[in-house]
């Protein structure tokens, strides 16, 4: 059999395969990694959606979605058990805690190598504090081999309150494409559809799920205060907020409950999220809990100042004061004060993104992303004793 076609398999499971920051990073692993090394199956515990395969450019990508319900995923453990020794995955590569349980079919089917990824908290544990979820990390941490953490907070808590030992995690940064993601240079550039077209207008937005966890509604309140706080700010800002989820009603209520709809853009998800980061002055996450969060890296390559939450790994991405602002989670008040502060003062803005983009492009490149976990798959499969002829050229 030829080399090319004995590449090792790398198994990529995650709850749900369409939009979101994890689902990104896969896709952007699946098509940067080298193709003569590997090949690459997703396993998506609920769904695949089809739209979002389409980012993916390879042809020999397998993807299988289980339709999982609600509930622990012991149901499946035979039918995973089953998918795992039909592939023969050389890696089988978990994301988060909801497929943290796929690891032990994994195990049973004989992967050699399983590596979970955690990449940020949810709305069940902001912060880490459920000892349920801790110990049952610690239950399931037999069956992994090895764990990545993508930010420092990660890292610190898996070894220090999880219990694992300090040689099985690895600390990997997200990386941001930053010949996709780009300035729109002096003159912003107009966003198809969006109705403030006016190049007097001043663009905070955001582009995220509407869910719990990021908290789109406290954006909505602090864009609310920053207009009642300052009423001739009224005929300049305005907010833009990509995304869908089970939040958006509520935020449309908040907007227009203060008489401020008019003021505001929701387009849904948008497939030209580029253009969208380059036709804004200032980007918000507001998120309650963040791993390492890629719009935040999107928006500095886009050479956007960034206000985020103080919350996960945020500040490690934005440098108080030089590439843009941190805030208290939940506190529209402070959020307000630091849009106010930005569209007040456009120098400090612009130098702020200058800095974010050089950062950017100096630490957090695609390139340097895909380069590491490369390295980190094949070390695996040489500790493990994992023969491939495809990687014996590295």
């Amino acid at each position: 059999m030829p080399d090319f076609d004995r590449r090792p398999l790398v198994l990529h499971v995650v709850y749900r395969f369409a939009v979101g920051g994890l689902e990104n990073g896969v896709v952007n692993l699946i098509n940067r990694l080298p193709h003569d090394a590997w090949r690459h199956g997703v396993v998506a515990l609920t769904e695949v959606s089809p739209e979002f395969c389409r980012r993916i450019e390879r042809s020999d990508v397998l993807y299988e979605a289980l339709d999982k319900g609600p509930g622990h995923l012991v149901g499946m453990y035979p039918r995973l058990y089953r998918l795992v020794r039909r592939l023969k995955p050389a890696i089988v590569h978990t994301r988060n805690m909801a497929a943290l349980e796929a690891t032990l079919p994994a195990w049973a089917a004989g992967a050699p190598v399983r590596i979970h990824g955690e990449h940020g908290w949810d709305t069940a544990d902001l912060d880490g504090e459920s000892v349920r979820l801790r110990w049952t990390r610690r239950a399931f941490s037999p069956f992994v081999t090895g764990y990545v953490a993508l930010s420092q907070h990660l890292q610190d808590y898996l070894q220090r309150r999880v219990g694992i030992d300090r040689e099985r995690v690895w600390q990997l940064y997200n990386g941001v494409d930053t010949a996709r993601f780009f300035p729109g240079g002096a003159n912003r550039p107009r966003v198809a559809d969006c109705p403030f077209a006016d190049p007097g207008l001043w663009l905070v937005g955001t582009v995220g799920r509407m869910q719990a966890v990021k908290d789109p509604v406290n954006l909505a309140r602090a864009f609310v205060r920053s207009i009642e706080r300052n009423p001739p700010a009224r005929a300049r800002l305005r907010l833009v907020m990509v995304g869908d989820g089970p939040l958006r009603p509520e935020v449309e209520r908040t907007l227009t409950a203060a008489g401020m709809r008019e003021l505001a853009w929701l387009p849904g998800e948008r497939a030209d999220v580029p253009e969208i980061m380059r036709g804004l002055d200032c980007f918000v996450l507001p998120s309650l809990a963040e791993g390492i969060s890629n719009t935040i890296l999107e928006a500095m390559a886009s050479g956007l100042t960034v206000i985020a939450t103080r919350v996960g790994g945020n500040a490690e991405l934005v440098e108080e004061g030089l590439t843009g602002r941190l805030v208290p989670p939940a506190d529209s008040e402070a959020l307000a004060t630091r849009i106010l502060d930005y569209l007040h003062h456009p120098e400090v803005l612009r130098r702020h993104g200058r800095a974010g983009r050089n950062r950017a492009e100096r630490q957090f490149s695609l390139d340097r992303m895909v380069a590491d976990y490369d390295r980190l798959y094949r070390r695996q499969l040489q500790r493990r004793g994992v023969p491939h002829p495809s990687l014996t050229r590295a």
